[in-house]
C-alpha cells in the first residue's frame, strides 16, 4: 500500500510540474503553427502569382508545365490581385507536387554528369500523367 501511496504522489508532483510548463509549450506551439501558416501563406502567394504569369505569357507550356486544365488555367487568367491574396491566404497549400512517383523523383533528383536526359525522361513521365482539374 506505501508502494501505491508513493506511486500516487510521485504522479501528482510529475502533473503540477507540468502545469508550470505549460503555458511555456502552449505560446511555442502558437508560434510555430504561426510561423507555418505564413510560410503556407508565402508560398501560395508566389506560386499563384508565378502561374498566373506563366498562363498570360505562354498558356500551353504552363498547362504542361504546372500539370493544370485549360479551366483552371482560364481561372488563373482572371484573377484579379484582391482574388489572388484572398486565395494566398488559405491555410492549405494551394499547389502540389506531382512526384507521387519515385521514378520521377529520381529522374529530377539525379546528380549524375548526364542530367539532361533524366530530366528529359521525367518530363515525358510527367507529360503522361492526367492534369489537375477543378472538382
Amino acid at each position: 500500500m506505501q508502494e501505491f501511496d508513493l506511486f500516487i504522489n510521485s504522479i501528482g508532483a510529475f502533473w503540477s510540474e507540468l502545469a508550470g510548463f505549460l503555458p511555456q509549450v502552449l505560446i511555442a506551439l502558437a508560434l510555430l503553427f504561426t510561423d507555418t501558416y505564413n510560410d503556407i501563406k508565402e508560398v501560395n502567394l508566389s506560386y499563384l502569382m508565378l502561374a498566373q504569369n506563366m498562363v498570360r505569357s505562354d498558356r500551353e507550356a504552363a498547362i504542361f508545365r504546372l500539370g493544370i486544365s485549360e479551366e483552371i488555367a482560364d481561372v488563373l487568367a482572371r484573377l484579379t490581385p484582391g482574388q489572388v491574396l484572398k486565395m494566398a491566404s488559405s491555410d492549405m497549400l494551394l499547389c502540389n507536387f506531382r512526384f507521387d512517383d519515385t521514378l520521377l523523383l529520381d529522374l529530377l533528383a539525379n546528380h549524375e554528369r548526364d542530367r539532361g536526359v533524366g530530366h528529359l525522361h521525367a518530363a515525358i513521365l510527367a507529360a503522361g500523367r492526367p492534369v489537375a482539374t477543378l472538382a
